[in-house]
């Protein structure tokens, strides 16, 4: 897979989004002229919903782009694959941490970097050199920073890379982020984009195979969340040189088979899509040093032993097939809504044109008792919704402070893993003692982390579950709401008009029905469905910030200096010369839970509100837009029969004009869905 045959895949899905995006225009431009000619004529249609729907998503497909976000501990090389990727050396990967920002690279027509900052201080844009000059620290500073729990560029927010490359000008967009193990605050930057990304590329060393930071992030942050993650398994040409005898080929073999059984079993786990398992689709062993000079030297050198071409060709097919399905089927999804709701009320709209306002007010009336069930089955609807809303608020943070509560009962089992690397002997020294209460304390804090991330994806899952549910109702709801409404027409018009053959389960159900059900989500925010609409979810806005946990770990500094005093070693019982380091670090662990328990009822019930208020306002989102989207379109019902009897009873109706204007509004909608069922097709052959 050569990088020019990936620039073209490229360059035809943007080509095809651009396309799809101007039928989806025209679409709303054409509907919005109806309605206005319709004012002045046999009345609007009621269209505004599906105007709002076309043009928002017309917008979301022009401005496009794949994003890749890249994450990996520090010193991984994500640096030198990023510069192997794009083919140029553009990021600096001789010192560390050398993105000491998260850097969101994207093109632009002329190299500039703009530093954005926290606290509505104004941007700040700098040349190339002057940002690495500025905002690069050397690796002693960075292991200083760490220990002191500080970052380097405390008021930065994020930094902007714009630069002429052709992989970018085709709408990719790359997210270069902070090593994991920077600080837990570089950390939280980092994984707010996982949900505002559409692949994740994980960078490890082969030298280095899953440690157990890695093994923490990808358990805390990837599992189960449904993410698309590319693992490369960078460096593989290293393995070579750890053996005796570098030329032997048999010892090589066995070296890199005994390797490839340590990340499939470390990493499988994170590679299943749809009940399979992806993991040879997933994880790639690239050499990225090499293919950068390869590059460097030839921008179309073959990369040949290098793991690229294997990787780019992955990348090439999700980003160019499988992404880009994806998005035209909603695309496609939403011109087919808006053409049958167009359709319908066209066809509703022509036979009444012959009746007399006398007639006209019958038949209106003769429908009140259709919308009566259309609003009923709206109020039951959003009454489960809110029901669902409360259970769920309760239950989840109900799990929360029990789950809280029952942390002391493991701490002693947990805990040692996370206590730190120091030699226990050492920190007995007074000169020590301060560095070992800094490391103790980010261990601790670590362990908070892991156990209330470990929590949030139970949650997350129970809440996954519930729109799950949700989304079936909206199915049921949306059935029964269409067999009202086709009552509904067959009283006006004295006939049934029968849906159009070969539609899908989302083109016959109403409009809000399908957004309920998640089969499209417009607007960022939306959580309609949850994983089913790939909305995405921006879990630390919801749920319990786990950092304000770390108030806790305020006691570790007073706690374990009267530990280490005399008066801890006396009440411990033990004399200094008979202090054994293991029983030592036990009575260590103990007096921790002895003391931490005592803070754990505090945490539970002051962070109990804060879930349930965050959970319930997740479900109070969807509820409102569902409500609204259901309200709107019966709204929108009886605006169009209320437009036509009020244009009726202003000033008559040039029929023949007006049966032309509408079946033309039909064949010009008609026409433009064709186009995009047409390039959805050809996508699909390819």
């Amino acid at each position: 897979m050569t990088n020019n045959n990936f620039l073209k895949d490229l360059e035809r899905v943007a080509q095809v989004r651009s396309q799809v995006a101007s039928c989806l225009a025209k679409m709303a431009d054409t509907v919005t002229e109806a309605e206005s000619a319709g004012k002045n004529s046999s009345g609007e249609l009621g269209l505004a919903a599906e105007i709002e729907d076309l043009s928002l998503a017309s917008q979301n497909l022009r401005q496009g782009v794949f994003r890749l976000l890249v994450l990996g501990d520090m010193k991984r090389g994500k640096s030198t694959f990023l510069n192997a990727l794009i083919g140029e050396n553009l990021l600096p990967s001789d010192v560390n941490p050398c993105t000491a920002l998260l850097t969101v690279l994207r093109y632009g027509p002329q190299k500039q970097v703009t530093v954005y900052f926290k606290e509505g201080k104004s941007p700040q844009k700098l040349d190339f050199l002057s940002f690495k000059q500025n905002y690069t620290i050397d690796p002693t500073e960075a292991k200083q920073l760490e220990q002191e729990q500080q970052q380097a560029f405390p008021d930065v927010d994020y930094a902007v890379v714009e630069y002429p490359l052709p992989l970018l000008e085709k709408g990719i967009e790359i997210v270069d982020s902070p090593g994991l193990n920077d600080t837990e605050a570089r950390n939280e930057l980092s994984l707010s984009y996982i949900n505002n990304s559409h692949a994740i590329l994980f960078v490890l060393r082969a030298d280095q195979p899953c440690t157990l930071a890695e093994r923490r992030y990808l358990e805390n942050y990837i599992k189960g969340r449904g993410l698309s993650v590319f693992f490369l398994l960078n460096a593989w040409d290293e393995i070579r040189k750890g053996l005796i005898d570098p030329d032997n080929t048999e010892e090589l073999a066995v070296a890199e088979e005994k390797l490839r059984r340590v990340f499939q079993s470390n990493l499988a786990q994170y590679c299943w899509l749809n009940g399979q398992d992806i993991y040879e689709e997933r994880a790639f062993e690239v050499s990225s040093l090499n293919a950068l000079r390869l590059r460097v030297k030839h921008p179309e050198a073959s990369l040949a032993g290098t793991g690229f071409p294997e990787f780019m060709g992955a990348l090439n097919t999700f980003l160019t097939q499988e992404r880009a399905v994806a998005q035209m089927r909603q695309a496609r999804t939403i011109a087919r809504l808006t053409y049958n709701r167009v359709h319908e009320a066209v066809e509703r709209r022509i036979p009444l044109l012959e009746e007399d306002i006398h007639e006209l007010q019958q038949r209106i009336n003769s429908v009140e008792p259709e919308f009566a069930q259309l609003n009923e089955i709206c109020n039951q609807f959003t009454q489960e919704i809110i029901t669902t809303r409360d259970r769920q608020a309760k239950a989840i943070a109900d799990s929360f402070r029990e789950y809280i509560l029952n942390l002391g009962d493991t701490f002693e089992s947990d805990f040692p893993r996370y206590q730190p690397d120091m030699g226990f002997w050492d920190s007995l020294q007074k000169g020590k003692r301060e560095e070992f209460n800094a490391a103790f304390q980010k261990a601790f804090e670590q362990y908070i982390n892991d156990k209330v991330s470990a929590w949030e994806l139970t949650a997350e899952g129970k809440i996954t579950e519930a729109f799950s549910q949700l989304a079936k109702s909206a199915a049921n709801y949306g059935a029964t709401y269409s067999q009202v409404a086709a009552s509904m027409t067959e009283k006006l018009i004295g006939q049934k008009l029968h849906p159009r053959a070969n539609i899908d389960q989302e083109e016959n159900s109403p409009t809000w029905a399908s957004w309920a059900m998640g089969f499209f989500s417009l607007a960022s925010g939306n959580v309609a469905g949850v994983v089913l609409a790939g909305a995405g979810f921006d879990w630390k806005n919801i749920l319990v910030n786990w950092f304000a946990v770390f108030g806790i770990s305020s006691f570790l500094l007073i706690f374990t200096g009267a530990f280490f005093g005399p008066v801890g070693l006396a009440l411990m019982g033990l004399g200094i010369g008979a202090l054994q380091v293991d029983q030592a670090r036990k009575e260590l662990v103990k007096a921790t839970k002895k003391e931490f328990v005592k803070y754990l009822p505090q945490l539970a019930n002051e962070q109990w509100e804060t879930i349930y208020q965050g959970v319930k306002d997740c479900f109070q989102a969807y509820e409102q837009e569902v409500n609204k989207r259901i309200n709107d379109d019966i709204q929108s019902r009886k605006a169009e029969l209320d437009n036509l009897l009020q244009q009726k009873e202003s000033q008559g109706i040039n029929q023949e004009v007006e049966l032309k204007r509408l079946r033309g509004l039909d064949t010009e909608v008609a026409e433009e869905l064709r186009t995009i069922e047409s390039v959805y097709g050809d996508l699909l052959l390819t």
